[in-house]
């Protein structure tokens, strides 16, 4: 990597940090708290896809503008069930809820990410991967919910599929990182455009 510009990721996410530092990158974390229910509800009749790439833009965009010099990632990811946007489990009745909704039943991973420098969009990318949960029992839902404890709140779902949410699961469709939160192929490949990445 040639350092020749900084990288700033605009995301509390964990897992997103993670997947960039596996990938070698280098890169500064700036969590980017913003109110996301007003955007969501502006974007609802465009659907999924359009509303996690404008919340993605105004991540990166709430970092970016007082960091002019850098790039700034922005990512937003938005769990749609035929219509119905779930938003990350509160606590185990909330996780209970969200999984007894998907049961049974398919969904779609709205995935975004966006890449900006000052007030410009460099880039963006929306994947849509879809998952579809087996039809568990009620009682394999509690067993699930005590053994997964805390990991099963704060996330969309009620799940983390690279943990004990791969149970829950028939069929997956799509690619793993951008079901982790972070489409970070096309990614790497646009940074290794800016000699961020090896070619």
């Amino acid at each position: 990597m040639s350092g020749k510009e900084t990288l700033i990721l605009a995301s509390a996410s964990p897992a997103r940090a993670a997947l960039l530092r596996g990938a070698g990158l280098d890169f500064d974390t700036r969590p980017s708290h913003i109110d996301e229910a007003e955007l969501k509800i502006a974007k609802k009749p465009e659907g999924a896809e359009a509303a996690a790439i404008a919340l993605a833009e105004l991540k990166a965009r709430h970092i970016a503008a007082p960091a002019p010099g850098a790039l700034v990632i922005g990512a937003d990811q938005l769990l749609d069930c035929h219509g119905e946007w779930l938003d990350k489990a509160r606590d185990r009745d909330d996780a209970r809820r969200q999984l007894l909704l998907l049961r049974g039943r398919d969904h779609c991973l709205a995935t975004a990410v966006c890449v900006m420098r000052g007030d410009r969009v460099l880039w963006r990318y929306v994947g849509a991967p879809r998952l579809e949960m087996r039809d568990f029992s009620d009682a394999f839902v509690e067993s699930y919910l005590d053994a997964a404890g805390e990991e099963a709140f704060g996330c969309v779902g009620a799940y983390r599929l690279e943990g004990l949410g791969a149970q829950l699961f028939a069929e997956i469709e799509g690619d793993y990182f951008t079901i982790l939160g972070l489409p970070l192929l096309p990614l790497l490949d646009f940074l290794r455009g800016r000699g961020l990445v090896a070619s």
